[in-house]
């Protein structure tokens, strides 16, 4: 189960960010984001090694806000090969310097957000240490949910990030299956898509 350490991060996750999104192809909106953190959930390593977690920012500076979901994983090193994937490095107060990296490029993210679709690890709440998020869930088409069996070769699926999630939003029609997680959007609670699976 995660542990989240009462910690100080410098830079923070969200100015990692902030410096990392305008360089994004999907990225939408003023070259300066002005980035809250709205939602999320973390996902654990069995290893213990590298830390993974699902967040969601709004992006307060252009005149209409835009919500994006930015999932990072946490090392106490570097990643051999993962330079094109870097944000940065951070200081954390309780673990030293760590490199900060987009999830998706991330074999442990990989492995584990395969593993939580096919429900051999649970979602992790984003700041409660040692607590489950129940509102994380997944999603199954209709050809999926009509299956005798739902994991139908998990680790052959290929995972696609939804970066700028809806609310109340599910996975493009292609999709087999997907993961909802909650936010808060105009300080309301929602939910929809993050990832999608095909």
């Amino acid at each position: 189960m995660s542990v989240i350490y009462d910690a100080i991060m410098n830079p923070t996750k969200n100015e990692l960010i902030a410096a990392w999104l305008p360089r994004q192809e999907w990225f939408q909106g003023a070259q300066v984001p002005v980035l809250e953190t709205v939602g999320g959930f973390r996902l654990d390593d069995p290893a213990d090694a590298v830390g993974m977690e699902f967040i969601v920012v709004v992006d307060n500076a252009p005149q209409k806000p835009v919500i994006y979901h930015v999932p990072l994983t946490y090392r106490g090193a570097a990643l051999p090969g993962g330079e094109s994937a870097l944000l940065g490095t951070s200081e954390h107060s309780v673990l030293g310097t760590r490199w900060i990296y987009d999830g998706p490029e991330d074999p442990v993210w990989q492995e584990q957000v395969r593993a939580f679709l096919a429900g051999t690890v649970q979602a992790q709440h984003q700041n409660d240490s040692h607590t489950l998020e129940p509102l994380v869930t997944v999603g199954l088409s209709d050809d999926e949910a009509d299956a005798v069996v739902v994991d139908q070769g998990a680790g052959s699926k290929e995972v696609r990030v939804i970066r700028r999630p809806v609310a109340e939003g599910t996975a493009s029609s292609g999709a087999s299956s997907w993961v909802a997680s909650p936010w808060l959007e105009t300080g309301q609670p929602v939910r929809g898509a993050v990832i999608e699976f095909s």
